[in-house]
């Protein structure tokens, strides 16, 4: 597919689904957890010590929003005490690979951003 027919693709539903799906993932969380998912299924406080600043509710709020949208399956078990695991779905796997190109895109160009932002800072107000 060409750019063309992608960007034609984007602009086909004025952007909804684009939109929608970046204001689930790209969240201060969401990639955290499920690049934190990736390799294997985590209870609950497994992930909370593997996601470092992550609050408890802000964890139970990022898997609650990843379970409804079908990126993570949530397993309870009738134990005592009780015990959940979470992992990612085969739908949720597929973000993995995006998601990976996405960060190696901002490692390699934040400093010419950072450079960027410098310039814009050191002008003048007028200048802008």
């Amino acid at each position: 597919m060409s750019q063309y027919e992608r960007a034609c693709l984007i602009r086909g539903d004025g952007g909804r689904a684009i939109r929608r799906l970046l204001e689930r993932i790209g969240n201060k969380w969401t990639l955290l957890v499920v690049a934190t998912l990736h390799e294997q299924r985590m209870r609950f406080s497994e992930l909370q010590q593997r996601v470092p600043g992550i609050s408890q509710r802000m964890l139970t709020l990022t898997l609650q929003h990843l379970e409804r949208d079908g990126l993570v399956s949530r397993t309870a078990y009738a134990e005592v005490p009780p015990r959940v695991e979470y992992e990612l779905t085969d739908v949720g796997c597929t973000l993995i690979d995006p998601a990976v190109r996405l960060a190696e895109w901002a490692v390699e160009h934040n400093p010419d951003i950072d450079r960027s932002q410098q310039l814009y800072d050191a002008r003048k107000p007028s200048d802008r």
